[in-house]
């Protein structure tokens, strides 16, 4: 690394406060009651719960979801043996993945011992303490005799990553490395350059694919791997070939894969040769491959390259799977991590490299996703679509192998919560997504050119919750469609239409549009033209029509002016006076819903009172009670100010018409969001709890709170929901993601099957 970089490092370590890892409690610790319940005397009830069942631990403490990364620093990175306090840098940012990747929490201990026996009692001794262990960083061969003594004597996963997680990577690629030369694992040869811990682990598991072991010839420093060789170690002697070849270029002849885990420049370009068509060249050292992708493409052409360089193609990442794998191993309560679940995980990687990539791959690509192909046969390390795979997998794998002590019973419930790590919408959008999977609507997308709505359209398919159309032109949706590697079917799953290519069926649309906006300045030309120009009207004109049931319109111009055109068309219900839009906000303590943030600039007390009623009436269609705050600069009858007294009417007039409805105020925003200010604020709160449903005297108010909100604390949007439209139809904002569009398709979706039954 050059010095800006070491800087830099030593600064992102250093500041704003020394390493990479806090604790975070789970619990309030507000109040005495709340330390007596965390502690002294309340404690003790936990504590004689699990001497009478040790498995209550799992239910009353955090063991479930803890891992423990531990090392001795006798094999850290490309720093050999560096020691067990210099590691703990890499030992932190290990903990730190699994958080950020599968919501585990992670301890790194980094233990003072290179003997294996006194590392063994060490770790061993941990037990009651973690769910598994990540044995990391310890060097070959001490490291498979280390990993055999732990698993005998511990009740709980201990996992190499080092071994297993390269081996994991390293068998899905060759998977799909040979499904596209159009070779069988059964008949490959093989060579390996290396001999460790973790060449050792992969072809381990590719023998357990079917990779005959006859085909394996490995080398490492002192040359090919052959029987009787002296002093070579018993887990390498494993694959030692009856031959007299002893230099690497005599056994490279015919092989269809060269798998790399050794040192830079071991292979040679003018080798290259010898290698049967079609191969798969795995150079994997770090930081300098064995060679060089271009110094292989320039020689073997037909050849599929790996490395485990972020910079190239098809990186080797062990963060693709090792988060995951502990993942599902926890939930499932297993005993071990046995060859049946790191099998179940290759298959999950591999089968996700497949299909098409997701939003979040395709924006790190600057928005050019990768398609399986030669230089993606692996999935990238940041989609998150892994841990919905890799886990259910596991545990799978976990409970047909019988080491699973609990169960999951419901797959699909098991995936939906697991989405929660995905989509921070996961756990809001869940009843809405199966109200909508009942009798999917057909949602129509005004956007239909544009990626994100494909990507989003993709999602709804897979989802089930809609039978979407789109707007657009054939030709161009079909390009996207085929450049994004998405699987919709054209004209089958997804219907498409355009104003122009579908003149005679937009005819009548037309003349539907002109009735409805002659009387308002438009010209019949001009209505003309707006149909063939405006997506969102045409969108709007299929809903108000009848040949669709919901709406998706904008996302790439200004709101308000995409609003005006929806207003138009579809218009708002005859029993309400004005159209209002709702916001949802997912923060860290829960969801939080704001109303009105985008039509009313000044409400009355009338409309305050109609739009909570119609944003309750949507938050429970969330599976959410609502509990409303109506929000004041004023506390409670504190200020006779003209914004405080509407308030105040506000709520005679909603507590009147919904008398059912938990609603207080006018009141201060902490109070409504913290039980305790309310309580010092009034004798008699009629709210309880935290408040879910905000209400704001205007539109800037609400509009200001809610982006601070969102900013100040990385919170997720779901909306604006316009609500009291006679027809389900949401405008997106350009911020949207593919996400954010099927979301609100879901939500549409849900409304008009809420429409449907009454």
């Amino acid at each position: 690394m050059d010095e800006d970089f070491r800087r830099a490092a030593l600064d992102y370590h250093r500041l704003p406060r020394p390493g990479k890892l806090t604790v975070e409690p789970t619990k309030r610790m507000a109040s005495q009651r709340d330390l007596a319940l965390a502690y002294s005397p309340g404690v003790a009830a936990a504590c004689e719960e699990i001497a009478k069942n040790p498995d209550a631990a799992w239910e009353y403490t955090a063991r479930g979801n803890m891992v423990a990364v531990v090392t001795n620093g006798t094999a850290v990175l490309g720093l050999g043996a560096i020691g067990a306090l210099a590691s703990k840098p890499v030992m932190e940012g290990k903990a730190v993945l699994f958080k950020r990747f599968a919501g585990i929490d992670s301890i790194d201990i980094e233990v003072e011992a290179r003997e294996p026996a006194r590392f063994v009692e060490a770790v061993a001794a941990l037990e009651p303490s973690f769910g598994a262990i990540n044995l990391e960083d310890i060097k070959a061969p001490e490291c498979f005799e280390i990993e055999a003594a732990l698993r005998a004597r511990m009740n709980i996963p201990v996992f190499h990553d080092d071994q297993h997680g390269t081996a994991i990577i390293v068998a899905a690629a060759i998977r799909n490395g040979l499904l596209l030369q159009g070779k069988r694992i059964e008949e490959v040869k093989l060579v390996n350059t290396g001999g460790g811990a973790a060449a050792l682990a992969c072809l381990d598991l590719l023998v357990t694919m079917g990779l005959p072991r006859e085909n394996i010839w490995v080398c490492d420093i002192e040359g090919v791997v052959w029987e009787g060789r002296p002093d070579t170690d018993p887990y390498k002697a494993r694959y030692a070939q009856r031959t007299q070849a002893r230099t690497l270029p005599e056994v490279l002849e015919g092989a269809d894969v060269f798998l790399g885990l050794s040192a830079p420049r071991v292979l040679k370009p003018e080798w290259l040769a010898k290698l049967a068509p079609k191969p798969l060249v795995l150079a994997l050292a770090n930081p300098e491959p064995e060679i060089l992708p271009e110094a292989v493409r320039a020689a073997r052409p037909d050849a599929i390259v790996a490395t485990g360089r972020t910079d190239y193609p098809n990186q080797v990442n062990n963060v693709l799977c090792f988060p995951f794998i502990f993942r599902g191993a926890l939930d499932a309560g297993a005993t071990t991590i046995n060859e049946a679940m790191k099998l179940a995980a290759a298959d999950a990687i591999a089968a996700l490299a497949r299909v098409e990539a997701s939003e979040v791959v395709a924006a790190a690509y600057g928005g050019q996703a990768p398609v399986f192909g030669p230089d993606y046969i692996i999935p990238k390390p940041f989609d998150p679509r892994l841990i919905l795979e890799i886990a259910p997998a596991v545990a799978k794998a976990a409970m047909e192998s019988g080491v699973a002590r609990r169960p999951i019973a419901d797959f699909a419930a098991y995936r939906q919560e697991l989405a929660r790590f995905v989509f921070r919408s996961g756990n809001l959008m869940r009843p809405v997504q199966e109200l909508a999977r009942r009798r999917p609507a057909r949602v129509v997308f005004a956007e239909g050119e544009d990626e994100r709505t494909l990507r989003a359209v993709q999602t709804v398919l897979d989802e089930g919750t809609a039978e979407p159309i789109l707007i657009g032109r054939r030709a161009a949706i079909a390009e996207r469609v085929r450049a994004l590697g998405l699987r919709m079917a054209l004209g089958e799953s997804v219907q498409v239409l355009h104003p122009e290519e579908d003149a005679a069926r937009f005819a009548p649309l037309v003349e539907l549009y002109k009735r409805k906006v002659g009387r308002a300045g438009i010209t019949p030309a001009a209505a003309e033209r707006r149909v063939a120009s405006r997506p969102t009207v045409a969108a709007t004109l299929l809903v108000e029509s009848g040949a669709a049931d919901a709406a998706i319109v904008g996302g790439r111009g200004d709101w308000m002016r995409e609003w005006e055109h929806v207003l138009a068309v579809i218009g708002k219900r005859a029993d309400v006076g004005r159209a209002y839009a709702l916001s949802a906000l997912i923060v860290p303590g829960g969801t939080l819903f704001f109303v009105d943030t985008h039509l009313m600039l000044d409400p009355t007390a009338e409309q305050l009172c109609e739009m909570t009623l119609l944003a309750a009436e949507e938050v429970r269609g969330f599976g959410i009670t609502p509990k409303v705050a109506l929000l004041s600069h004023s506390s409670f009858g504190a200020s006779g100010a003209p914004s405080a007294r509407k308030m105040r009417a506000a709520l005679r007039l909603i507590r009147a018409a919904a008398p059912e409805l938990e609603v207080d105020g006018e009141m201060h925003g902490d109070a409504a969001l913290v039980p305790a200010i309310r309580a010092r604020a009034v004798p008699d709160p009629q709210l309880s709890g935290t408040a879910n449903l905000l209400v704001f005297p205007n539109l800037d108010a609400a509009n200001i709170a809610f982006n601070l909100v969102k900013a100040v604390s990385d919170g997720l949007q779901v909306g604006p929901m316009l609500l009291g439209m006679n027809r389900p139809v949401h405008v997106l904002v350009p911020s949207v993601t593919a996400r954010g569009i099927a979301n609100l398709a879901a939500i549409a979706g849900s409304q008009v099957a809420r429409a449907r039954s009454g």
